[in-house]
């Protein structure tokens, strides 16, 4: 896998979808040393299960092990820390990582417990988790969802569980921007598998997932965020941090330079029935045999169009659907299958930014 791949997978088995990542990556040309110690970082922000859309999702993690040990790797660490106020050890039962840890023999660290290197780089100060810092391959696994303070999480944010409380605290007085992006040039992550399988709409701590049915990967955390960002209809000039941290080196924002490569097609039209804020803005949709990740990426769009006052001016349902490839009708489509309409947006899937730039075309 070279540093500008991203690899992307669709599906409902968060197991085989992982499987599929891990073997296009091909793990063993990336960690030559069997007895690589090798850090597992997933979001575990909140003791809340995945299904909520805050939290990775524990099937993901455990066909990690289950890959990585079936090459011979055995030197496995899963650290995580919850955030302030909340609890770890909590969120770890929640997710059966106990049992996980058990049945497979690895190591399952809580960063609040562990010891701290001292690092004060750029007037940031951080106590970085010392068995994180020093692990010889970081994998980081986060969920590309919404975030009340920095606009979106991904790769980049989620290293935030790696350091101290206090840290984190300090991160928060500083602003979260310039401290995120000096936290991955001290430690940044050497692969990135990206839980998209159903983030939270626009917060941290989950309640209103969106459903994609997705998963990607990558080597560059600031691709990874930039194409997460194109992914949820973000511009990355709204999200500072990303550039910050391209400022610094870790990564190049540059996404026309991206190696894309879907390893299969989406072609899933079974989506949850929305709930919340997701059930407010499909109300704004005619969806006839959806896949989740076009449908998924239409509701971020219009919870971005909404975010900039304008979804109030939307007066036309927006098309999506298999159902729509013999239709011919007028009005807006988003993605390949409503081409027969009067005016829609090509893709398969199309991205949310590129969906909100249709619709803002068509207010």
């Amino acid at each position: 896998m070279e540093r500008n791949d991203i690899f992307v997978v669709y599906g409902h088995n968060e197991r085989e979808m992982t499987e599929l990542l891990l073997k296009r990556i091909g793990i063993e040309s990336l960690i030559v040393d069997k007895n690589t110690s090798i850090v597992l970082k997933p979001n575990l922000v909140v003791a809340r299960p995945p299904e909520e859309g805050a939290t990775t999702h524990p099937n993901i993690i455990e066909a990690t092990i289950i890959h990585l040990q079936s090459l011979g790797y055995r030197n496995i660490t899963i650290a995580e820390s919850a955030w302030v106020g909340d609890s770890t050890d909590r969120a770890f039962k929640v997710h059966g990582y106990y049992e996980m840890a058990k049945r497979y023999g690895i190591k399952l660290l809580d960063v609040k417990d562990d010891q701290y290197v001292e690092i004060n780089k750029s007037g940031v100060p951080i106590q970085f988790s010392k068995t994180v810092y020093e692990c010889g391959f970081l994998i980081n696994l986060p969920v590309l969802k919404g975030h009340c303070q920095t606009t979106m999480t991904c790769a980049l944010k989620n290293l935030k569980g790696c350091i101290s409380d206090r840290s984190k605290r300090q991160f928060h007085s500083l602003g979260l921007n310039k401290p995120i992006a000096v936290l991955n040039s001290v430690r940044c992550a050497d692969l990135v598998i990206v839980d998209s399988l159903n983030g939270d709409l626009d917060f941290e701590e989950g309640g209103n997932p969106v459903q994609t049915n997705r998963m990607f990967a990558g080597r560059d955390s600031v691709l990874v965020d930039t194409f997460g960002a194109d992914l949820m209809g973000f511009e990355v000039r709204h999200i500072p941090y990303i550039s910050l941290a391209e400022s610094l080196t870790v990564g190049s924002t540059d996404i026309s330079k991206a190696n894309i490569v879907e390893l299969n097609n989406d072609r899933l039209s079974e989506t949850a029935k929305p709930t919340g804020k997701v059930r407010q803005l499909a109300k704004y949709t005619d969806a006839r045999s959806a896949c989740s990740a076009c449908y998924g990426n239409l509701i971020h769009a219009l919870a971005r169009l909404e975010e900039k006052g304008s979804l109030r001016r939307l007066n036309k349902t927006i098309h999506i659907g298999q159902g729509y490839k013999q239709t011919a009708f007028e009005g807006l489509g988003v993605g390949i299958c409503t081409r027969q309409g009067s005016a829609f947006v090509p893709g398969c899937p199309p991205k949310a930014l590129d969906i909100l730039r249709f619709l803002e075309e068509h207010l």
